[in-house]
């Protein structure tokens, strides 16, 4: 086992804060790089040393694998934490970390690189009982018979990147007719975010609810599963709106999406916090998706219902120490809900609006988190994701959470720039979340912008039609009074000016 002393954070804003948080827990000094755009960063000013890494472009300073080493071996770093986003989940970055004699705080280079690739993922589970979407095992090679392979399956169907992410490359079919345009678009998208043109067929979920399954492993062969997140609150393939638990899994249902996470990871020999993905119909069937190597934005609401710090037990894993905690140990207790911020217009179809946070301050109170990076005054970078913030909440039920959410949202003061926070509240409010009879298809079925608009109901109106006239009828006489007053005034003027 290796004790780490000092730890880089190869990533910015509010996950960078986050492991430099837990760092100065454990006692582990703490480097921070950033671009010239983060030069005042909060996560520059809290570390331990900070180390300016390029300019704002992040391929000109957060993706430079080879200048965040040369920092390590500069100021004797034993430990590089990538957060999530950027090199996270590059397998080169981890295989150069290990290559230099750093520890790389997350999975395997080799454990990266199979579950990196969508279809590379599906090899290596085949082998275990874990049910999957039908589709193609390979990339598409032949168009032709793609569509072949699509009517057997039955339309709608999902083209999908192999190494994509974030819904990008990503396209759904509804027939044949269609099925070259959207194979064009997919495969254009995927060459543009990934570089890598090869995509493959699913069958589309219909009702489709994302659903997650929180693991951990050590490097002794040691994996348990920390229950799962709802994730179906989505716009654009991304997530807005996380929750744990799921409001509709039976604990039979649980336990077995549970194993099949656990065996996932068992089949890349993996090792630290990872997420694996599934699809859920209507009927409640899960199939597997996919394996995220790295931590989850939504990590926090695992942490409030289980007790555990993730971030602590990777850096425990990466000194190669074994789990201290068991499958059986743990147990859910209460639930939590966690809304995105983002520097988004939602009633402008979410697009990003930068610009500074002339008012900024966080909700406070029993079960409230606010995990973020930035203070009132600063600006958002134009440059990266435009997540301002993740706010928790936690309650004993999932009533509880959902009302001190939609307390800590009419608290959040933020102005100079329009964020997702109406939209959260919205979701908060709605009969379908409420109800959790909702899937990913929610912005599509009960958003629009016009929901957003103030409301006044008829009371409200006719309230404001009646002092509108008493206020009129107060000025009138006032009004005439003047002006009586003041017309032989100005006659006088004229006279004496005569």
């Amino acid at each position: 086992m290796t004790t780490i002393k000092k730890l880089l954070v190869a990533n910015r804003g509010e996950i960078a804060l986050r492991v430099m948080r837990t760092c100065r827990e454990m006692g582990i000094k703490t480097v921070a790089i950033y671009s010239e755009a983060d030069r005042n960063a909060l996560h520059v000013r809290y570390a331990d040393e900070a180390v300016c890494v390029g300019p704002a472009a992040s391929a000109e300073s957060y993706l430079k694998g080879d200048v965040i080493i040369d920092v390590c071996k500069r100021l004797g770093v034993d430990a590089i934490h990538p957060g999530y986003g950027f090199l996270s989940e590059n397998a080169r970055f981890s295989q150069m970390v290990k290559d230099a004699g750093l520890i790389f705080v997350g999975p395997s280079p080799e454990s990266i690189e199979v579950m990196g690739s969508k279809l590379a993922a599906k090899a290596a589970v085949a082998t275990y009982n874990i049910p999957m979407v039908p589709g193609t095992p390979s990339a598409i090679a032949d168009r032709e018979e793609a569509k072949v392979i699509s009517a057997k399956i039955g339309y709608p169907v999902l083209i999908k990147a192999s190494a994509g992410g974030g819904g990008k490359g990503m396209r759904v079919v509804e027939n044949e007719a269609e099925f070259d345009e959207q194979m064009d678009r997919a495969v254009s998208e995927a060459l543009s975010a990934f570089g890598d043109g090869s995509v493959f067929i699913e069958k589309y979920v219909t009702s489709p609810r994302h659903i997650e399954i929180q693991i951990l492993g050590d490097q002794h062969g040691n994996i348990i599963h920390l229950f799962e997140r709802e994730c179906s609150v989505q716009r654009r393939h991304q997530k807005v709106v996380e929750e744990a638990p799921s409001a509709i899994l039976t604990p039979e249902i649980r336990a077995e999406m549970g194993r099949c996470a656990v065996d996932v990871a068992r089949a890349c020999g993996y090792y630290g916090a990872g997420t694996v993905e599934f699809i859920v119909d209507d009927q409640l069937n899960f199939y597997f998706l996919e394996m995220n190597t790295r931590l989850q934005v939504e990590h926090p609401v695992t942490e409030q219902i289980t007790g555990i710090d993730l971030v602590k037990q990777m850096i425990y894993i990466a000194e190669g120490k074994p789990l201290t905690i068991q499958q059986d140990d743990l147990q859910i207790k209460g639930h939590a809900v966690e809304v995105r911020v983002y520097a988004e217009d939602p009633a402008n179809n979410f697009l990003p609006d930068v610009g500074t946070l002339e008012t900024y301050v966080r909700p406070q109170g029993n079960g409230v988190r606010v995990d973020d990076g930035f203070e009132q005054g600063m600006e958002i970078p134009i440059y990266y994701d435009p997540m301002i913030a993740k706010l928790i909440t936690y309650g004993a039920d999932r009533e509880e959470a959902i009302q001190k959410m939609i307390r800590a949202i009419d608290e959040y003061q933020i102005t100079g720039l329009q964020t997702t926070l109406p939209f959260c509240r919205f979701v908060m409010e709605h009969d379908a979340f409420r109800s959790a009879n909702f899937d990913t298809r929610f912005v599509s079925l009960y958003f629009s912008p016009d929901v957003l608009k103030p409301v006044v109901d008829q009371d409200e109106e006719e309230l404001a039609a009646v002092l509108g006239a008493f206020l009129l009828d107060t000025q009138k006489p006032a009004q005439e009074a003047t002006a009586t007053t003041t017309q032989p005034r100005s006659r006088w003027k004229e006279k004496r000016l005569s």
